[in-house]
């Protein structure tokens, strides 16, 4: 390699690969810079998670090289490239929650001593790590009591445990509020200080311009641009993965709320994390957004009106009629429909096809005479794909086979399916392209002007004060105020969001 390559920890030269007849990655060429941070962009299904697999050795690439330091590599899967200096922080982490924080950095590698795991030289390993990232933990707690934040930085703190080069960050921040972004960051540039790099794929427009040196944009399967972020600006990036412009982030919000149809009424839960004396109200064609920190408790409150999670006090009623739900079932019956952050966990059933997680929330509208109808099904599902432009060969795809953006789809589609007037959002572009996000945004207005009640939870903060028309803020398990969305601003979200810390 040259002296110009002699600069690159890690270079990607004429990578391909297909599935059968389809392309979906051609000839890509990447270079990442010693001790700097990589943007990698793209819509869902240009090809990001394809090149990081063929990376990683979880794919065979068809053609191409990769070099690491200069030297030709070819990893047969992620444990091969983790012990070769190469790791990867996944999106959805996968973590043994019911083991301590000690075990899952050491899983599979536990040191011995004349035969016996030195729990010491664990101990001694793991303070100095965390000691490197300016991090205090207890090592024996449970991971399943930590916050997505802090099992991030142990999967980080693992990664450096292998002596890692390169780290791949997968979406890092879709679950994290803006002070633990801040830390992500504040440890990001210090690993980079010690000539660490990162690959970090995001959807997040301003995070690529703060954090990274560097930005590569993939679409359908091509790089089409590679730039040092001070050299572009955010219409490039947005044209350059779209194919187009989008003049601006958000649609018009021009449906027009009507009288008040959902009644929240001193609602309190009867297990942590609690929720306490919550009231309002969501007007019939409103978009009425939830903000707040981590565990403000935002997403118990949807579960808390949908009926999955148990109610001390309190009532919800819809147009003047008591609407106290004890199960998801008896909720969707009175046309309540709910999307769940963790679409994976509880969102989709990833073992089967398109038709089935499209229609399994209203199969009694799929019966013909006493048995289920196929063909009615996949009809519906065929509809669904092309409402919600969701790329995939059929309806016969494997869930699995989709991109997260268009799984996403999916899930909105299955509750479509129901018809519903009361929709519930947890969080619902989390880990989605901006192109996609569009056409989400667009659904979510175009559903408000048919006078559906709506109540989206999000954690960024452009996309909150960008698609609603009111805005709640939670504050530690409490309804800190209500706010006009035209005439409120981040600084007053932040306030209201630590009124009860």
């Amino acid at each position: 390699m040259t002296d110009k390559q002699n600069d690159y920890v890690l270079s990607i030269r004429g990578m391909s690969k297909s599935f059968g007849r389809n392309r979906v990655l051609d000839k890509i060429s990447l270079d990442v810079r010693k001790g700097t941070v990589m943007g990698l962009m793209g819509e869902n299904g240009a090809g990001k998670s394809t090149m990081m697999k063929c990376l990683f050795g979880t794919y065979q690439k068809d053609e191409g090289t990769i070099f690491l330091n200069g030297k030709e590599i070819s990893f047969s899967g992620p444990k091969d490239a983790l012990e070769n200096g190469i790791a990867m922080v996944h999106q959805e982490l996968n973590q043994c929650l019911e083991r301590n924080v000690l075990d899952n950095l050491f899983l599979g590698r536990y040191p011995t001593r004349s035969g016996v795991v030195d729990e010491g030289q664990m101990k001694r390993t793991a303070t100095d790590l965390f000691r490197r990232l300016g991090m205090t933990v207890n090592l024996d707690q449970p991971m399943r009591n930590m916050s997505v934040s802090q099992r991030q930085m142990v999967e980080i703190a693992k990664a450096m445990s292998y002596n890692a080069e390169v780290i791949v960050l997968d979406e890092p921040t879709s679950s994290l509020m803006t002070q633990e972004v801040e830390k992500l960051f504040s440890m990001m540039r210090m690993l980079k200080d010690q000539g660490i790099s990162f690959i970090y794929i995001s959807h997040k427009m301003d995070e690529i311009f703060e954090i990274c040196d560097d930005v590569s944009v993939l679409r359908d399967g091509k790089l089409v641009m590679s730039k040092n972020t001070k050299e572009t600006n955010m219409n490039e990036l947005i044209s350059a993965m779209v194919g187009r412009s989008l003049d601006n982030r958000f649609p018009p919000i021009d449906n027009t709320p009507g009288e008040p149809a959902l009644s929240i009424r001193e609602i309190s839960t009867k297990y942590k994390p609690y929720l306490q004396d919550i009231s309002f109200d969501v007007r019939e064609g409103e978009i009425f957004g939830l903000y707040g920190l981590v565990g403000a408790g935002r997403t118990e409150l949807l579960e808390t009106i949908f009926g999955v999670r148990t109610r001390a006090a309190g009532r919800v009623y819809f147009k003047g009629r008591l609407m106290n739900f004890n199960s998801a079932k008896e909720a969707i019956e009175h046309g309540f429909a709910m999307i769940t952050e963790e679409r994976k966990a509880n969102g989709l059933f990833l073992k089967t096809d398109l038709t089935f997680n499209t229609t399994i929330a209203n199969l009694r509208q799929y019966y013909q005479g006493p048995a289920l109808s196929n063909q009615k099904m996949v009809r519906a599902t065929s509809d669904e794909i092309k409402t919600m432009n969701t790329k995939c060969m059929g309806p016969d795809d494997a869930i699995t086979s989709l991109s997260g953006g268009n799984q996403q789809k999916v899930i909105f589609g299955k509750w479509l399916e129901t018809d519903p007037q009361v929709f519930l959002m947890d969080e619902p572009t989390r880990g989605i392209d901006v192109g996609a996000k569009y056409e989400i945004y667009e659904l979510i207005v175009k559903m408000a002007k048919q006078g559906k009640t709506i109540i989206v939870v999000s954690s960024e903060m452009p996309e909150i004060l960008g698609i609603t028309n009111r805005i709640g803020v939670m504050s530690n398990g409490r309804l800190a105020g209500i706010v006009d969305t035209k005439k409120t601003d981040q600084e007053e979200l932040l306030r209201l969001s630590a009124k009860y810390l």
